[in-house]
């Protein structure tokens, strides 16, 4: 079961941006192996900010795994864009996670365990 916590720091998001982050966060559930799903939780953070380069809005993702936690952090012109970066981000880091933490299968892992063996 998936938890998606949603907060706005000086900024309050409408229902539309909610849904939309809502939406993008549970699509990262399938990078994540099987038994990470059961306990899939995501903690993003929407603020408003005023800095010199121009930068309006920024997303900050939390996703908690077993055994790790995922963050990602980017900010743009638009909030919608910064959501896109920033599930961009956390699809890599889900990848690499689900590599690490999954065992090879196939005859790549029969290789492995021959090679374990002779070591």
């Amino acid at each position: 079961m998936e938890q998606i916590e949603i907060t706005g720091v000086h900024y309050t998001p409408d229902e539309s941006t909610k849904k939309y982050v809502a939406k993008k966060m549970s699509a990262l559930s399938r990078f994540l192996p099987r038994h990470a799903r059961k306990t899939f939780s995501a903690e993003v953070v929407l603020r408003e900010v005023n800095r010199a380069n121009g930068n309006k809005y920024e997303c900050d993702a939390k996703i908690v795994v077993p055994n790790k936690v995922l963050a990602a952090k980017d900010s743009t012109m638009n909030m919608m864009a910064a959501v896109d970066i920033v599930e961009a981000k956390l699809a890599d880091q889900l990848r690499k996670y689900k590599e690490t933490s999954e065992p090879k299968k196939g005859w790549r892992a029969r290789v492995a365990r021959i090679k374990q063996r002779i070591n």
